[in-house]
């Protein structure tokens, strides 16, 4: 075997480790007798199912509302993914087929913009829906997350580009208008990208943890980000193992999509990266 070959295999074999310990230990700690997150064996010695049934049931000590979080989460995901992908597939289509002006300055504008953190327009937000009144909505969070995410309209329209015009120009012919071509013919072939965009949008607005922390005040409208947070952010809090059962059910649907729809992301990504 090749030197430099020998030495991507032994990377990648050194970035899976280094991938799949953590997560791997937050799953066996999961089912760790006690409340601690270290331990001297990697295996648990004892197993319980007690962290899992603490989340949906009441406590005497502290009430978790694992359930709410969880729903709140799923509905704000579930809309910012619809919301998001819709904005983002007119946009593309739009900026693909028409030439306006000022089209190029929008691109270089979304381009430029999306080049920094999310989180610095974080005041700016937060003052924006305090003025009207949307601070501790979920629905100002799908509002943030539908908007904020742009960038995965360059790769849309990459897609876009490599459909052939001539199939809108027949349609044209026929007499459909530019929304008629848009959803009949257009969206039908871009199942990849749609795909590619709806998931990373629902991942996005799944996991984030700095937006809903500053939008949402009371506990029963928190996400799940914030609400695990909430378990452990205490200096005195030992509850790690209930963290780390929390954070398993979290990471299944995320993973499971993942899995289902892996190559469609595939199909998608490399589509829209072959013509700019």
């Amino acid at each position: 075997m090749k030197p430099r070959l020998l030495f991507s295999y032994a990377l990648l074999a050194l970035i899976a480790v280094a991938c799949i310990y953590p997560a791997l230990w937050t799953v066996l700690s999961s089912f760790r007798v006690g409340n601690s997150l270290f331990s001297d064996h990697f295996i648990p010695t004892a197993w319980t199912l007690d962290h899992y049934r603490d989340l949906f049931r009441e406590r005497a000590d502290r009430s978790i509302p694992y359930a709410s979080w969880y729903w709140n989460t799923l509905k704000v995901a579930t809309a910012s993914m619809v919301l998001g992908t819709l904005i983002q597939l007119l946009t593309a289509y739009s900026i693909s087929r028409f030439r306006f002006k000022g089209r190029k300055a929008m691109m270089m504008m979304i381009l430029i913009l999306g080049m920094f953190p999310g989180f610095l327009s974080i005041m700016a937000v937060f003052i924006i829906l305090n003025t009207i009144d949307l601070l501790d909505s979920i629905w100002a969070l799908v509002l943030v997350y539908s908007a904020g995410a742009a960038l995965g309209m360059f790769v849309a329209k990459g897609f876009f580009d490599t459909i052939p015009r001539s199939l809108e120009e027949a349609a044209r012919i026929d007499g459909a208008s530019h929304m008629s071509i848009f959803m009949r013919i257009i969206l039908p072939l871009s199942r990849p990208i749609i795909t590619y965009i709806s998931l990373t949008t629902f991942a996005g607005a799944w996991v984030d943890f700095i937006f809903a922390r500053a939008i949402l005040r009371t506990p029963e409208n928190w996400t799940l980000a914030v609400g695990l947070w909430s378990i452990i952010d205490s200096y005195n809090s030992t509850e790690f193992t209930l963290f780390a059962a929390g954070c398993v059910l979290v990471a299944v649907p995320i993973t499971l999509l993942f899995m289902y729809t892996q190559r469609f992301l595939v199909d998608g990504l490399t589509a829209g990266a072959s013509k700019g």
